[in-house]
Parts: C-alpha cells; structure tokens; sequence
C-alpha cells in the first residue's frame, strides 16, 4: 500500500469531500471496481474526507453522480503540481536535467537478477555460481561475457544441461535446463544378474532366463544375486546369458517416533502488524521507529524492487515486513493419546516412503513408556518385487 501511495505522490493525486446520504454506496462501489483511496476520515455520516488520484477522480464523480453525492476538491498535491506551480523557476529544469542523467547512468548497471528453471539446484546455490563469474548486483553490462560464461558454467556443473544469459534494460534473466539422473539401462545383449536392491525375506521367485541363485524362505541382502546370468554346463562349460525375472520379497520398513507427554507448543493467534523499509542497494531505511508490540512472533518479509518499465529496474526496494504473533502453550497428553500420535506420525513417514504397488501384509507396533515421554515403533511388512538387473564385468 505504501508503494502505491509512493506511486499517487508521483503522478499526483487530490483531497477531496463527499458529502450525501448515499456515501456508503458510494464506497462499496468504488471498493467493487477497485478504485483506490486512502486516509478516509469521517465527519459525520454523511461527510466523509479521503485522498484519491487524479486518473481515478473522474471515475468518483461519475459514481458520487449516479448515487446523488457531491464532491468537493480541497486542495491538489503530487509531483505534477509541484511542477506547475514552480515551472518558471530554473531549479526545476536543473532538476528534470538531474532526473535523466541519473536515470541513463542507473541504465548502464544490472540492479535486478531473475533464475528461472530451476528445481533440484537451489536458487541461492545458483546465485552464488553467478557471482564468482561476475553477474551481480550493481555490475556494469558491458562487462558481462555472456558466452563465456555460459561455457564456464556448463564445463563445471554436470546437473546443468543447458543455461541461457539475457541482459535487457537493467535485469539479468537466467534460465536454467537441469539433467534428470538416468538410471542405468542394461540392454538385452549385455550379460547381466538379477540382484536384490533391498533387505527380504524371498516369498517367490521366477526365473525367465538364467539360474534361480536362492528359493523361497531365503534371507537376502542388498546386492545379493538372485538369478545368476550364467550356466554351468557339463559338457558346454559355462555360459553367460542376460538373467531375467522376477522376485518378490517380504520387505520391512520400521520407524521410531518419541512424544513427550509434557510439551510447550507455539501457535499463531491470528493478530498481525505490517511495517515497511526501503532499501536503496546495501543501504536501508525503516520507516518505523518502534519495536514490535508483540513478544513473540514469526516475521515474513515481502519485497517489491522498483521499476519504470518491464525491464529497466532502479536499485530501490521496498519491503514489506510482516510479524505475526504466536502465543506459547503447554499440553499435556495421556498415555494413549501420546501413542496414537506417535503411531500416526510413524505411520505418514513410512507410507511417504512406500510405493504405490506393494502390498502391505502386516503392521506391528511396539510401545516404550517413560515417566516422560513415549517411545513408539512401527514395523510394516510388505511385499514387493525386489530384483534389479546388475550388468556382468569381467
């Protein structure tokens, strides 16, 4: 809001009085076509005094019209008028003349940096890649070789298949194409074994090609060979083929949580206050002297870089600085409350962690009581195809 008003200042805007009987009408159609206004002050219920801008002006008076108000004009301010009252005098042109070489000078550094694409890398991680090859803020343009360092780039990140650098008016957009991690493919015509990618127990096993290596009731191990690619023949000797199956397996997925029975929760009470700051590159500038009037709250900061046009960014930011107050409270749980608690949050851990075709055969809880806290266990036996293709290196 402060940013807007910052905005009417500029372009000018005008205090007026609207006096009628329909003034609240009046308002609940300007809010319904979102004409904006501010510092409302009521005198009475029928005279209110407010500030609006000089383009949305004529748009009340067509309203203030249609509902029988009247509108008064108080007094005019803004930039605009400024100018018009003090046109005669040469300070302004001076200031006009200082406005646009301040402007073309800004328009020569890059005062705001977009990455876009970007998933699995972080975009402070790329931010900082970007920095050590000289795109930054407050960089001159001409000094950035674009190609230059997009090889650079390309030649140390093997998770970047492709970057792209574009430099219009003052911003920097970076676009950012990621590699997806391939598994590894073993074609049919390489010599392979089927082994087992998890801890199980073998419920049943198929073997298409190649020797089965271990039946059902066998313990198994990550990475050991469940359907072996090659044949021992009496007579033939050994022979390698590309082993193929398929393998299930009993898999067990086991989770512990603790829940205190005595806990100091913090939740949010739903009150806010908003304060705002500029800053202007590295240095900033509360607009507010006095601290917070809650004692404990979250903080989220919004900020909203100034702009002429789309590109053409100026090294001024304003930050909307939101507190929200969280109020501490202590709870206190039963036995069995807590154990239900800790079965739930054990349970969404494991099922996050299972995939959507298994079989769930079993779950076993266990439970550990302490004067202080509950220890729950939660077991899920699954079952699960368990064999991958391991290529044969000799």
């Amino acid at each position: 809001m402060l940013f807007r008003i910052l905005l009417r200042y500029i372009i000018g805007y005008i205090n007026i009085r609207i006096e009628g009987y329909s003034v609240e009408k009046l308002i609940n159609i300007c809010i319904k076509k979102k004409i904006f206004f501010w510092n409302i002050k009521r005198e009475r219920s029928t005279i209110i005094y407010t500030n609006i801008g000089v383009r949305e002006f004529k748009e009340l008076a067509q309203i203030a019209k249609q509902t029988g108000c009247r509108v008064k004009i108080l007094d005019k301010k803004g930039m605009p008028f400024i100018l018009h009252k003090y046109k005669k005098r040469k300070i302004i042109i001076f200031l006009l003349l200082f406005i646009i070489i301040a402007l073309l000078s800004l328009s020569q550094f890059i005062w705001n940096i977009k990455i876009e694409g970007n998933n699995n890398i972080s975009t402070q991680e790329l931010t900082a890649i970007l920095e050590s090859k000289g795109i930054k803020i407050g960089i001159l343009k001409n000094s950035i070789d674009k190609q230059k360092i997009i090889n650079e780039i390309r030649l140390e990140r093997d998770d970047i298949a492709w970057i792209g650098i574009d430099v219009q008016g003052t911003n920097v957009t970076v676009e950012v194409v990621e590699t997806s991690a391939k598994p590894e493919i073993v074609n049919e015509e390489d010599y392979c074994n089927v082994v087992s990618d998890k801890d199980a127990q073998i419920v049943k096993i198929s073997a298409q090609n190649g020797i089965p290596a271990v039946k059902e009731g066998d313990i198994v191990t990550k990475g050991d060979i469940l359907i072996q690619g090659w044949i021992d023949g009496k007579y033939t000797g050994t022979r390698y083929v590309h082993a193929n199956g398929e393998v299930q397996g009993k898999v067990w997925y086991t989770q512990k949580e603790q829940v205190p029975l005595n806990q100091v929760v913090e939740r949010l009470t739903g009150n806010e206050e908003q304060k705002y700051k500029i800053k202007i590159n590295n240095f900033t500038i509360n607009l507010f002297k006095t601290l917070s009037k809650f004692e404990k709250y979250d903080t989220i900061e919004a900020s909203n870089k100034l702009k002429i046009f789309s590109n053409f960014y100026l090294p001024i930011e304003l930050i909307k600085v939101t507190n929200k107050e969280k109020l501490e409270e202590k709870i206190t749980y039963g036995t069995e409350e807590a154990k239900q608690i800790g079965i739930q949050k054990a349970s969404e851990k494991i099922e996050d962690e299972l995939q959507d075709d298994v079989e769930v055969l079993q779950k076993y809880i266990n439970t550990y009581e302490n004067k202080d806290y509950i220890e729950v266990e939660v077991t899920y036996e699954v079952l699960e195809n368990i064999g991958t293709k391991e290529k044969i290196v000799f």
